[in-house]
Order: C-alpha cells, then sequence, then structure tokens
C-alpha cells in the first residue's frame, strides 16, 4: 500500500486540531462489520491522545458486500452538509447492527435533523459524488477494505488494536 494519496483538508471530516502532531486517517465503510469493530478502538485513541491527534474519516462504502454502506454514507453526508457529521457517524455504527433504508431517517431525527429530507437525500444519491471522490482517494493508494488507517500519512497494516495503533502511533512521532 501506498502512503495518503489525497491530503487531509478542510473538506475532511476531521476531529481534533489541523495542528496536531498525529493524524489519524481511517477509510471507512459503516455497515462493515470490522469498521463496527475499529469504532470503539477509535473512539479510544481520541480519548487516549486527545488534542495531539487529530482523527479523518473518509467514506469507502463496500458496496458489493454490504448493501447498505452507500445508503449510510449518503445519511452521513446528509448530516455532514447540516453540521452533524460526527452525531451521525456515531449513531450509524453504534446501530450498525440494525442499519436498513427504514431507520437512516429516524438516526437523523435521532441527531437532531429532519428525518424525511435525509430519506430524500439518500434515495436521490444527493452526495453520491463527495462518496465516490473519497473511495477514489483511498483506492489511489491502495485501499481495497475497511477499516484502512494511515498514521501521519504512512498506511497502517497492522492489527486494530489499541495496543497494536498506539505503538504505531508513538513510534511515528
Amino acid at each position: 500500500m501506498k502512503r495518503l494519496a489525497v491530503a487531509v483538508s478542510n473538506e475532511d471530516h476531521c476531529q481534533g486540531p489541523a495542528t496536531a502532531e498525529i493524524t489519524l486517517v481511517e477509510y471507512g465503510d459503516f455497515q462493515c462489520p470490522d469498521a463496527g469493530r475499529a469504532y470503539p478502538m477509535v473512539k479510544k485513541l481520541q480519548k487516549h491522545y486527545g488534542k495531539r491527534m487529530r482523527f479523518v474519516f473518509r467514506n469507502f462504502p463496500l458496496n458489493d458486500i454490504h448493501p447498505m454502506a452507500e445508503p449510510a454514507a449518503e445519511a452521513a453526508e446528509f448530516a455532514a452538509a447540516q453540521g452533524k457529521f460526527w452525531e451521525m457517524h456515531d449513531a450509524l455504527y453504534e446501530n450498525q447492527d440494525r442499519l436498513s433504508l427504514g431507520i437512516l431517517g429516524r438516526l437523523a431525527e435521532s441527531v437532531g435533523l429532519d428525518g424525511d429530507a435525509a430519506d430524500e437525500a439518500v434515495e436521490n444519491g444527493e452526495f453520491a459524488d463527495r462518496i465516490e471522490q473519497d473511495a477514489e482517494g483511498g483506492t489511489e493508494c491502495g485501499v481495497h477494505g475497511t477499516p484502512t488507517f494511515f498514521i501521519n500519512g504512512a498506511p497502517y497494516e497492522g492489527e486494530w488494536t489499541f495496543a497494536d495503533l498506539s505503538a504505531a502511533i508513538d513510534g511515528a512521532v
């Protein structure tokens, strides 16, 4: 796998300061069981590193094996357009085992958004270009599964455990 092909920018979904010494980028799929298992570990890393780490999430829906990946990413991008990406990101992962077209609008409502508008945006593929842009950037640097992590631009190819990722992060700074 190559280094991160698309530099982190203001267009990305970021948590943490742009000046952080650590930038952890995840290419994720909201329906992927492995990405779902990595979700609480990323939260733990964020708590552990605090302001020393910036976390970036990019969409990489594996549509061939996860039929709800694209609609879930659409719902997340709908939320992002209204300043609620991270709330929807968390709601999607926390309800991963229940993902369906019927639940996306309810999840949008649970984070304070219009559920009907969310359903309409998903149905119309309103944010498909944004999702495709994320996925193409991942493909450029060799991403083929989720979750795939990059630490300060370098690919991480170890286990998705707190101990292994934090050791790699510590070695990168």
